[in-house]
């Protein structure tokens, strides 16, 4: 074990919040009798907090195989991975300084002489020499410089851990959103081939009443449009579709090109999402843990700047043996050795260790300053999303009513327009009517899903700090 003496520097305490966090979500807590009939029920803080694969609770058995498929190719994922894997060598190799350096150099030395020669006679000569050296040099923790360097580290690589945390989460909640609103547009693609269908039909039956004489061109023409119209729109969606799927590719690591997702519906399924009390959200979003970290790390580098104030001790000794006859290098007549040490204090250094000091301690308010506000956006953005999902469930199901209504609409418009009681414009109005508030209620309807991933990123999805490894575990080789 090292040898150490004590640590200068402040003790690390996690600071206080700006604001107490409040006792239960206040969006959690609303929502009226036709959201709540629509499926929105406020969470209760005992309900037990999503863990682990939380895009499981959709029920979407192709999301899980996207998802996990995900985890293992996507490239950002990989990229944060080796950045944490990097802060983990710089731990250890910070944690190196504390023990002493060894290092050896084995050495032949030959020297010769000038050549010299008579008529007769031609000399010349030559030493060698051998040595054998081991020298060691070692600077003692006394003051805990080293010791804070290293704390410093491995709170850096907690921070890498946590951001990778969060790059994860928010690589996995970008493959829910963009899953969830190409099975939007898959429904729309449904919604628009019906349409057309049924936009077909009604142009058939004007192109017969007026070779009968009962229609007129201009109903024809109106019948052509809205056709066309729905046929326009429904290559608009093909085009988003195409745009998702690619997005999609890339958060797999797989070239567009090569990747393609069978058309399926939207399955309006949204989860009851349990969102606990405000104060378990310090525990459960990475960001957090994240920020938090870096307050720590701050705080260790102050202990290396008040370090800096106090001397320096290095040890150096050297030994081995040295001979000129190779034969004698283990004998005892060989071997030397030498010890010394040095102490070194700055004298006067203008204030530069004071300003150094100083930039640190206002580095670590700035990042409670961060912290803290890290927190305030945390507890906002799952208020946002609070409401977002419950707002959407209560102006789905009114939307639904809308659409039930247009429907009887363009019911009644055409049956008058058969009859001959009204022209065709009115049959035109309906159905323009009821494809804006069916396209209306499937956009409704996907917003509900991708609002509810996002509310679960928000809560930190199925993260919790307990996963963060400790400042022990990340000193260790993986």
């Amino acid at each position: 074990m090292p040898i150490t003496g004590c640590r200068v520097g402040p003790r690390y305490v996690r600071p206080a919040l700006p604001t107490a966090p409040p006792a239960a979500y206040k969006e959690n807590t609303a929502g009226s009798r036709d959201s709540q009939a629509g499926g929105w029920r406020p969470a209760k803080p005992s309900d037990a907090m999503i863990r682990g694969k939380w895009w499981e609770v959709f029920g979407d058995p192709e999301l899980n195989v996207l998802e996990e498929r995900l985890n293992i190719n996507n490239q950002n994922i990989k990229q944060y991975f080796e950045n944490y894997m990097a802060a983990r060598a710089v731990v250890r190799n910070a944690k190196a300084s504390l023990y002493p350096s060894f290092s050896i150099a084995p050495s032949v030395n030959v020297q010769g002489t000038g050549e010299s020669s008579t008529a007769r006679l031609s000399t010349s000569s030559s030493t060698q020499s051998y040595e054998l050296p081991l020298s060691v040099s070692w600077e003692p923790d006394l003051f805990g410089s080293i010791r804070n360097t290293i704390r410093e580290q491995a709170n850096a690589a907690q921070v890498s851990a946590a951001n990778l945390a969060n790059e994860t989460l928010s690589e996995q909640a970008s493959l829910a959103e963009y899953y969830f609103e190409l099975r939007g547009q898959d429904a729309l693609q449904v919604l628009y081939d019906d349409t057309i269908k049924n936009y077909g039909e009604s142009l058939r039956l004007t192109r017969v009443l007026f070779r009968t004489g009962i229609d007129s061109e201009q109903d024809v023409v109106q019948a052509e449009t809205t056709l066309h119209t729905a046929e326009a729109n429904a290559t608009a969606v093909a085009t988003t579709r195409a745009q998702y799927e690619h997005a999609i590719a890339l958060l797999l690591g797989e070239a567009a090109g090569n990747f393609s997702l069978q058309a399926m519906p939207l399955d309006v399924n949204v989860p009851s999402i349990p969102t606990g009390l405000p104060s378990q959200l310090l525990e459960r979003r990475p960001d957090i843990a994240a920020s938090e970290r870096t307050m720590a790390e701050a705080n260790a580098l102050i202990g290396v700047g008040k370090a800096a104030y106090y001397p320096t001790i290095s040890l150096t000794g050297s030994g081995g043996t040295q001979t000129s006859d190779i034969g004698k290098l283990a004998t005892l007549s060989a071997y030397f050795w030498s010890v010394g040490g040095t102490i070194t204090e700055t004298a006067w250094d203008f204030g530069a260790r004071r300003a150094t000091v100083q930039q640190y301690e206002a580095q670590y308010r700035a990042d409670v300053a961060a912290y803290r506000q890290t927190v305030l956006n945390a507890f906002k953005e799952v208020e946002d999303y609070l409401v977002s999902t419950r707002q959407l469930t209560e102006q789905t199901q009114r939307q639904k009513q809308a659409v039930d209504s247009s429907a009887r609409y363009e019911a009644l418009a055409n049956t008058r327009y058969r009859t001959g009681v009204d022209t065709y414009l009115n049959v035109v109005t309906a159905q323009t009517s009821l494809l804006s508030n069916r396209q209306t209620l499937v956009s409704l309807q996907t917003s509900q899903m991708t609002s509810a991933v996002q509310l679960i990123a928000a809560l930190g999805g199925g993260w919790d700090a307990a996963e963060l490894p400790t400042e022990k575990q990340v000193e260790r080789k993986p």
